[in-house]
């Protein structure tokens, strides 16, 4: 006959493991000499040993109460993400954000934001300890400078300083490459150059910051769709022209310490900024290519890991009147020879003379060779001369037998 606890009901052990169920209770029965571990207790139950049978354990629902214990962990308010270059904070094989085109922003463009989306500080311009100058760095300058003057990389056509070109009023011009640069980041030239082209169409045929603060986002997102984090860049693009708007007289800044105070703009944006648009050659413009180039020259001693390591590095030995064409240069090279991804060491001078400690060994059977320009084919200089005039000079003539 099976052992019987009453319990408000009726509850048959004919086991002590057995689990029997009643009316609202779960009922347990456990050998004395066990212990029950209290992880196995079921989530939301209270349990207590049965009045009647101290083997069976009764589970029923428990009561919410405030933990006496509260945990050491600080809740932190959602804070407004840092606005940087992107150039510096996103990785280079980043893939594009996954939110819909179409969703709306909550940023307005009515009205001036409350807080600056980052507060301005002072950029560092040097060293404490300057770079000593690499060992024979201007043989491969000039090599790199000489092959680049051979060759047309889309830097030259549709880098962000031709942007400017179209627009005819110098604030329009200015502003032209600021948004040019912003949209620059993590964009090949060829779809930024088309990006500034749609968005110039949908502002009604120019670049104006008050048609960048009219527009709706929407528009602003259609038109730059094809650039590397185009929602992003849309927000900064409007954030931007109010803040042009309200606190620098609507115009581009021009000091690098305002220029990275705006939303998305990053060091190397700033100088480019400053060097296209007020012609001030007040730094480095340091992308990915000067950045990547100059650590497999060998040019930094330990290998820098940031392009601003590799910006204050350069700055504290390279003569300053380089400053602004190492970026156009570099720029032009890393996407014709120094890929960064099959990089043609096969084609490059500096291979051949032994100036690269980065070279490798590389199989062009397959591959398309770079089509050089001839020295015949370069786009003569025209040289224009004023002299004085007088009239007792008079113009030699010279006759020539045409028969």
């Amino acid at each position: 006959m099976p052992n019987t606890v009453r319990a408000n009901v009726k509850v048959k052990v004919p086991r002590p493991d057995n689990v029997i169920f009643g009316h609202g209770f779960r009922a347990i029965a456990l050998m004395p000499s066990l212990k029950r571990s209290s992880s196995s207790r079921p989530s939301g139950l209270s349990s207590r040993v049965s009045e009647f049978h101290p083997a069976v354990t009764l589970y029923e629902p428990a009561v919410e109460q405030e933990s006496p214990r509260r945990s050491k962990r600080v809740k932190r308010e959602p804070t407004e993400a840092k606005l940087e270059d992107l150039e510096d904070l996103i990785p280079l094989n980043a893939d594009e954000e996954d939110v819909p085109k179409g969703e709306a922003s909550s940023f307005s463009a009515t009205a001036s934001p409350k807080k600056s989306p980052k507060k301005a500080k002072a950029i560092p311009q040097s060293l404490a300890t300057p770079h000593p100058a690499p060992v024979k760095w201007r043989e491969t300058y000039d090599t790199i400078k000489e092959m680049r003057s051979r060759i047309i990389a889309p830097v030259d056509s549709m880098g962000c300083d031709q942007a400017q070109h179209k627009e005819t009023d110098p604030k329009n011009r200015r502003l032209a490459t600021l948004v040019s640069l912003i949209l620059s980041s993590q964009t090949k030239d060829e779809v930024t150059d088309a990006a500034v082209a749609n968005l110039r169409t949908a502002l009604g045929g120019s670049i104006t910051l008050q048609g960048i603060i009219d527009i709706p986002e929407s528009q602003i997102s259609e038109a730059i769709a094809k650039v590397g984090f185009w929602r992003r860049k849309t927000t900064y693009l409007k954030q931007t022209a109010i803040m042009l708007r309200d606190k620098f007289e609507g115009d581009v800044p021009k000091t690098v310490d305002e220029l990275c105070a705006l939303p998305g703009v990053g060091p190397k944006m700033a100088f480019l900024t400053l060097q296209v648009a007020w012609d001030l050659n007040h730094g480095i413009g340091v992308d990915v290519h000067v950045h990547r180039i100059t650590n497999l020259l060998g040019w930094h001693k330990p290998p820098t890991k940031t392009p601003e390591e590799t910006r204050l590095n350069l700055q504290s030995w390279l003569p300053k009147e380089l400053y602004r064409d190492i970026n156009h240069m570099l720029v032009g090279f890393g996407q014709v020879i120094c890929l960064p991804v099959g990089p043609r060491c096969d084609e490059c001078e500096l291979s051949r003379k032994g100036l690269c400690p980065s070279a490798r060994v590389v199989k062009s059977k397959n591959r398309k060779p770079i089509a050089f320009i001839k020295p015949e084919e370069a786009k003569p200089t025209v040289e224009i001369a004023l002299e004085e005039d007088s009239s007792d000079i008079k113009p030699e003539v010279k006759e020539e037998n045409l028969t």
